[in-house]
């Protein structure tokens, strides 16, 4: 994938956990690493507990950069002690 690949699909998966997990989002930036760090995550994840995406080509990589992120957010929720931002 080339680097706009990376952005998009960094901000995509990004926003979308931010949303999800009950959060307003860490801004661009923020968001864009942290659904990059969540698809090196999800991809981690999924090839430790044996599952694909059930999705092919750059659908399935935003599916498991969106899982990896929400994760990810998860485990930061809970090393700040739940203080994420929320409005």
């Amino acid at each position: 994938m080339d680097l706009l690949t990376w952005l998009i699909v960094g901000l995509v998966a990004g926003v979308l956990a931010s949303l999800v997990m009950g959060g307003t989002g860490y801004g661009l930036i923020g968001d864009i690493i942290i659904g990059i760090v969540g698809a090196f995550v999800g991809g981690w994840l999924f090839s430790r507990l044996g599952v694909h995406s059930p999705f092919g080509g750059l659908a399935g990589v935003i599916f498991t950069a969106f899982i990896g992120a929400i994760v990810l957010l998860f485990i930061l929720r809970l090393i700040r002690g739940g203080r994420g931002r929320r409005v």
